[in-house]
Protein backbone atom coordinates (compact mmCIF):
# COMPACT_ATOMS: atom_id res chain seq x y z
CA UNK A 1 0.00 0.00 0.00
CA UNK A 2 1.27 3.50 -0.82
CA UNK A 3 2.65 5.67 1.97
CA UNK A 4 0.33 8.35 0.62
CA UNK A 5 -2.79 6.19 0.80
CA UNK A 6 -5.95 8.12 1.63
CA UNK A 7 -9.36 7.03 2.87
CA UNK A 8 -11.78 8.06 0.13
CA UNK A 9 -15.56 7.77 -0.11
CA UNK A 10 -16.62 7.77 -3.76
CA UNK A 11 -20.29 7.85 -4.75
CA UNK A 12 -21.77 6.93 -8.12
CA UNK A 13 -19.04 4.30 -8.45
CA UNK A 14 -20.93 1.63 -10.41
CA UNK A 15 -20.47 3.11 -13.90
CA UNK A 16 -19.09 5.95 -15.99
CA UNK A 17 -16.61 8.40 -14.51
CA UNK A 18 -17.17 7.08 -11.00
CA UNK A 19 -16.28 3.49 -11.87
CA UNK A 20 -13.25 4.54 -13.91
CA UNK A 21 -12.10 6.85 -11.13
CA UNK A 22 -12.49 4.08 -8.54
CA UNK A 23 -10.18 1.82 -10.55
CA UNK A 24 -7.66 4.62 -11.01
CA UNK A 25 -7.56 5.54 -7.31
CA UNK A 26 -7.30 1.89 -6.24
CA UNK A 27 -4.35 1.40 -8.59
CA UNK A 28 -2.71 4.39 -6.91
CA UNK A 29 -2.95 2.62 -3.55
CA UNK A 30 -5.83 4.39 -1.84
CA UNK A 31 -8.52 2.86 0.36
CA UNK A 32 -11.99 3.33 -1.12
CA UNK A 33 -15.52 3.18 0.20
CA UNK A 34 -17.76 2.81 -2.84
CA UNK A 35 -21.44 3.70 -3.00
CA UNK A 36 -24.06 3.30 -5.70
CA UNK A 37 -27.49 1.75 -6.05
CA UNK A 38 -26.08 -1.19 -8.05
CA UNK A 39 -23.94 -3.37 -5.83
CA UNK A 40 -22.50 -5.85 -8.37
CA UNK A 41 -19.89 -3.53 -9.96
CA UNK A 42 -18.75 -2.47 -6.50
CA UNK A 43 -18.33 -6.10 -5.39
CA UNK A 44 -16.30 -6.81 -8.52
CA UNK A 45 -13.84 -4.08 -7.54
CA UNK A 46 -13.70 -5.41 -3.97
CA UNK A 47 -12.73 -8.83 -5.33
CA UNK A 48 -10.14 -7.30 -7.64
CA UNK A 49 -8.58 -5.23 -4.84
CA UNK A 50 -9.01 -7.37 -1.69
CA UNK A 51 -8.83 -5.55 1.62
CA UNK A 52 -8.92 -2.14 -0.03
CA UNK A 53 -12.62 -1.61 -0.75
CA UNK A 54 -15.65 -1.05 1.47
CA UNK A 55 -18.83 -1.82 -0.47
CA UNK A 56 -21.54 0.53 0.79
CA UNK A 57 -24.50 0.40 -1.60
CA UNK A 58 -27.61 2.48 -1.16
CA UNK A 59 -29.96 5.07 -2.61
CA UNK A 60 -28.22 8.34 -1.79
CA UNK A 61 -31.46 10.23 -2.23
CA UNK A 62 -32.73 8.45 0.89
CA UNK A 63 -31.41 9.95 4.15
CA UNK A 64 -31.77 6.62 5.97
CA UNK A 65 -29.53 4.89 3.42
CA UNK A 66 -26.90 7.61 3.74
CA UNK A 67 -27.06 7.44 7.55
CA UNK A 68 -26.41 3.70 7.37
CA UNK A 69 -23.43 4.27 5.06
CA UNK A 70 -22.04 6.92 7.43
CA UNK A 71 -22.37 4.54 10.37
CA UNK A 72 -20.37 1.87 8.53
CA UNK A 73 -17.70 4.41 7.54
CA UNK A 74 -17.42 5.46 11.17
CA UNK A 75 -17.20 1.86 12.31
CA UNK A 76 -14.53 0.83 9.78
CA UNK A 77 -12.37 3.94 9.44
CA UNK A 78 -13.56 6.53 11.95
CA UNK A 79 -12.55 9.31 9.56
CA UNK A 80 -12.35 10.32 5.90
CA UNK A 81 -9.54 12.09 4.09
CA UNK A 82 -11.60 12.72 0.95
CA UNK A 83 -15.23 12.47 -0.13
CA UNK A 84 -15.93 12.52 -3.88
CA UNK A 85 -19.62 13.09 -4.56
CA UNK A 86 -20.02 11.89 -8.11
CA UNK A 87 -23.49 10.31 -8.02
CA UNK A 88 -26.07 11.95 -10.24
CA UNK A 89 -28.88 11.40 -12.72
CA UNK A 90 -29.75 12.90 -16.09
CA UNK A 91 -33.22 13.31 -17.52
CA UNK A 92 -33.83 15.08 -20.81
CA UNK A 93 -36.75 17.42 -20.15
CA UNK A 94 -37.75 19.82 -22.90
CA UNK A 95 -40.72 22.15 -23.13
CA UNK A 96 -42.94 19.45 -24.65
CA UNK A 97 -42.69 17.19 -21.59
CA UNK A 98 -41.64 19.58 -18.84
CA UNK A 99 -43.24 18.80 -15.51
CA UNK A 100 -42.53 19.53 -11.88
CA UNK A 101 -42.15 15.82 -11.10
CA UNK A 102 -39.27 15.53 -13.57
CA UNK A 103 -37.50 18.48 -11.99
CA UNK A 104 -38.03 16.96 -8.55
CA UNK A 105 -36.55 13.62 -9.67
CA UNK A 106 -33.45 15.28 -11.10
CA UNK A 107 -33.02 17.52 -8.05
CA UNK A 108 -33.32 14.49 -5.77
CA UNK A 109 -30.74 12.54 -7.76
CA UNK A 110 -28.22 15.37 -7.89
CA UNK A 111 -28.66 18.15 -5.33
CA UNK A 112 -30.45 16.32 -2.51
CA UNK A 113 -28.27 13.21 -2.74
CA UNK A 114 -25.16 15.40 -2.60
CA UNK A 115 -26.61 17.28 0.38
CA UNK A 116 -27.29 14.07 2.31
CA UNK A 117 -23.75 12.89 1.60
CA UNK A 118 -22.22 16.19 2.69
CA UNK A 119 -24.06 15.95 6.01
CA UNK A 120 -22.68 12.43 6.45
CA UNK A 121 -19.15 13.22 5.28
CA UNK A 122 -18.33 16.42 7.16
CA UNK A 123 -17.96 14.91 10.67
CA UNK A 124 -15.67 12.23 9.22
CA UNK A 125 -13.66 14.73 7.17
CA UNK A 126 -13.09 16.83 10.29
CA UNK A 127 -11.22 13.84 11.73
CA UNK A 128 -9.25 13.15 8.55
CA UNK A 129 -5.85 14.17 7.19
CA UNK A 130 -5.80 17.16 4.79
CA UNK A 131 -9.58 16.77 4.37
CA UNK A 132 -10.97 17.30 0.92
CA UNK A 133 -14.60 17.55 -0.25
CA UNK A 134 -15.11 17.05 -3.99
CA UNK A 135 -18.37 17.40 -5.90
CA UNK A 136 -19.19 16.87 -9.56
CA UNK A 137 -21.11 19.63 -11.34
CA UNK A 138 -21.35 19.92 -15.14
CA UNK A 139 -20.25 22.13 -18.01
CA UNK A 140 -23.93 22.70 -18.83
CA UNK A 141 -23.99 25.17 -15.91
CA UNK A 142 -21.94 27.52 -18.11
CA UNK A 143 -24.49 27.68 -20.92
CA UNK A 144 -28.22 26.80 -21.00
CA UNK A 145 -28.79 23.90 -23.40
CA UNK A 146 -32.02 22.61 -24.95
CA UNK A 147 -33.70 19.95 -22.83
CA UNK A 148 -31.14 20.27 -20.02
CA UNK A 149 -33.11 22.67 -17.84
CA UNK A 150 -33.72 20.21 -15.00
CA UNK A 151 -30.22 18.74 -15.07
CA UNK A 152 -28.55 22.14 -15.45
CA UNK A 153 -30.60 23.64 -12.62
CA UNK A 154 -29.66 20.76 -10.31
CA UNK A 155 -25.97 20.93 -11.19
CA UNK A 156 -25.92 24.72 -10.88
CA UNK A 157 -27.34 24.29 -7.38
CA UNK A 158 -24.65 21.69 -6.58
CA UNK A 159 -21.97 24.11 -7.80
CA UNK A 160 -23.32 26.99 -5.70
CA UNK A 161 -23.64 24.77 -2.64
CA UNK A 162 -20.04 23.58 -2.91
CA UNK A 163 -18.65 27.04 -3.56
CA UNK A 164 -20.54 28.42 -0.58
CA UNK A 165 -19.32 25.57 1.62
CA UNK A 166 -15.77 26.31 0.47
CA UNK A 167 -16.02 29.69 2.17
CA UNK A 168 -17.59 28.23 5.31
CA UNK A 169 -15.12 25.35 5.64
CA UNK A 170 -11.90 27.23 4.85
CA UNK A 171 -11.31 28.05 8.50
CA UNK A 172 -11.46 24.33 9.32
CA UNK A 173 -8.88 23.45 6.69
CA UNK A 174 -11.34 21.45 4.56
CA UNK A 175 -10.66 22.07 0.88
CA UNK A 176 -13.56 22.01 -1.58
CA UNK A 177 -13.14 21.19 -5.27
CA UNK A 178 -15.79 21.40 -7.99
CA UNK A 179 -15.31 18.97 -10.89
CA UNK A 180 -16.77 20.30 -14.14
CA UNK A 181 -16.83 17.66 -16.89
CA UNK A 182 -17.76 18.38 -20.46
CA UNK A 183 -19.25 15.51 -22.46
CA UNK A 184 -18.01 12.09 -21.34
CA UNK A 185 -18.96 8.62 -22.58
CA UNK A 186 -21.57 7.74 -19.94
CA UNK A 187 -25.20 6.71 -19.85
CA UNK A 188 -26.01 10.41 -19.34
CA UNK A 189 -24.37 11.42 -22.61
CA UNK A 190 -26.08 8.56 -24.45
CA UNK A 191 -29.46 9.90 -23.31
CA UNK A 192 -28.75 13.61 -23.75
CA UNK A 193 -29.70 13.94 -27.41
CA UNK A 194 -26.61 16.08 -28.12
CA UNK A 195 -23.85 15.56 -30.65
CA UNK A 196 -21.38 15.82 -27.71
CA UNK A 197 -18.42 17.67 -29.27
CA UNK A 198 -14.92 17.03 -27.84
CA UNK A 199 -16.24 13.98 -26.00
CA UNK A 200 -13.83 12.18 -23.64
CA UNK A 201 -13.85 8.58 -22.54
CA UNK A 202 -14.61 7.86 -18.89
CA UNK A 203 -11.07 6.51 -18.44
CA UNK A 204 -9.52 9.71 -19.80
CA UNK A 205 -11.73 11.81 -17.52
CA UNK A 206 -10.77 9.66 -14.52
CA UNK A 207 -7.05 10.02 -15.26
CA UNK A 208 -7.45 13.78 -15.54
CA UNK A 209 -9.30 14.04 -12.23
CA UNK A 210 -7.01 11.68 -10.30
CA UNK A 211 -3.89 13.48 -11.49
CA UNK A 212 -5.14 16.78 -10.05
CA UNK A 213 -6.85 15.70 -6.84
CA UNK A 214 -3.72 15.78 -4.68
CA UNK A 215 -3.34 19.55 -5.27
CA UNK A 216 -6.87 20.15 -3.93
CA UNK A 217 -7.66 22.80 -6.59
CA UNK A 218 -10.74 25.00 -6.58
CA UNK A 219 -11.96 23.41 -9.81
CA UNK A 220 -11.10 20.60 -12.22
CA UNK A 221 -12.71 21.44 -15.58
CA UNK A 222 -12.24 19.55 -18.85
CA UNK A 223 -11.76 19.46 -21.75
CA UNK A 224 -10.21 22.93 -21.71
CA UNK A 225 -11.15 24.13 -25.23
CA UNK A 226 -14.77 23.03 -24.81
CA UNK A 227 -15.09 24.67 -21.39
CA UNK A 228 -13.59 27.87 -22.81
CA UNK A 229 -16.01 27.81 -25.74
CA UNK A 230 -19.01 27.42 -23.44
CA UNK A 231 -17.73 30.22 -21.23
CA UNK A 232 -17.43 32.58 -24.19
CA UNK A 233 -20.86 31.63 -25.51
CA UNK A 234 -22.34 32.22 -22.06
CA UNK A 235 -21.17 35.85 -22.17
CA UNK A 236 -22.78 36.67 -25.50
CA UNK A 237 -26.10 38.54 -25.79
CA UNK A 238 -28.99 36.19 -25.17
CA UNK A 239 -30.29 36.03 -28.76
CA UNK A 240 -26.87 35.32 -30.25
CA UNK A 241 -26.05 32.89 -27.44
CA UNK A 242 -29.18 30.88 -28.20
CA UNK A 243 -28.42 30.69 -31.93
CA UNK A 244 -24.78 29.73 -31.54
CA UNK A 245 -25.40 27.39 -28.62
CA UNK A 246 -27.95 25.39 -30.59
CA UNK A 247 -25.60 25.25 -33.57
CA UNK A 248 -22.73 23.98 -31.42
CA UNK A 249 -24.66 21.37 -29.44
CA UNK A 250 -27.67 19.97 -31.27
CA UNK A 251 -26.92 16.74 -33.06
CA UNK A 252 -29.10 17.54 -36.05
CA UNK A 253 -27.15 20.73 -36.85
CA UNK A 254 -24.02 20.79 -39.04
CA UNK A 255 -21.26 22.21 -36.85
CA UNK A 256 -18.46 21.71 -39.37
Amino acid sequence: MSAFSRRIWLTGASSGIGHALAKRLLKEGHLLALSARREEPLQALAERFPGRVLVLPGDLGEPDDVDAIAAKLTEHWGALDCAILNAGVYEHVDASNFEADALARVMRGNLFSASHCIVAALPLLRRGQAPHLVGVASAVTYLPLPGAGAFGAAKAAVRYLLESLRVDLAQEGIAVTVVTPGFVDTAHSENSGYSTPMRWSADKAARHIAKRLHARPLEIAFPGPFIAALGLLGRLPARLRLALGRRLIRGERDIS
